[in-house]
């Protein structure tokens, strides 16, 4: 099922994730949920906060850019490692149309937990290395804005809240009369 992409500022995106206690059905069905919201958005990656629920669970595909890679649910990430530095101008579904340069680890080294509970380690690079980062940084309640100067931060709030306004007007007319 797809799900509505929560907008930032929304207070929910600075909300701190709590971790996933027991992987079952329903986390394995939000794990669904959130790959065909990602696909629907064309995105490469989603974290459970950006559609309201504050589970530390991020999806990622990367294989557009990166072949060899290939989906990935990661339940409870960690970052254990991070090595090199790089910049990539990164965007966000949460912020439609944005994108800003954000300054990153260029390798990490992630554990976690598959859809079948299993303990995963795995070294990302190149796209996957930042997109592990970004979605980490949801679970934290961290949006790649909080990682630019508070000037663009505030020009890009005022464009959201624009954004948020036609949105909420278009689904719910009546209110804007």
């Amino acid at each position: 099922m797809v799900r509505e992409i929560l907008i930032w500022p929304d207070p929910i995106l600075k909300q701190k994730a709590k971790p996933v206690t027991k992987v079952d059905d329903s986390t394995r069905a939000l794990v669904k949920d959130m790959f065909e919201t990602m696909y629907a958005a064309d995105g490469v990656g989603l974290a459970a906060p950006q559609i309201g629920v504050l589970q530390r669970v991020i999806v990622l595909d990367t294989t557009p850019r990166q072949p060899e890679s290939k989906p990935l649910a990661m339940i409870n990430p960690e970052l254990v490692a991070l090595e090199g530095e790089t910049t990539y101008n990164e965007g966000c579904l949460s912020l439609p149309g944005e994108s800003e340069d954000v300054d990153r680890a260029a390798v990490v080294t992630v554990k976690y937990l598959d859809v079948d509970g299993q303990e995963q380690t795995l070294r990302c690079d190149e796209l996957l290395a930042i997109a592990v980062q970004h979605e980490t940084d949801h679970l934290n309640g961290t949006v790649f804005v909080d990682h630019v100067s508070t000037l663009k931060r505030e020009f890009i709030r005022k464009r959201m809240k624009k954004l948020k306004a036609s949105r909420e007007s278009e689904l719910n007319p009546s209110a804007s009369r």
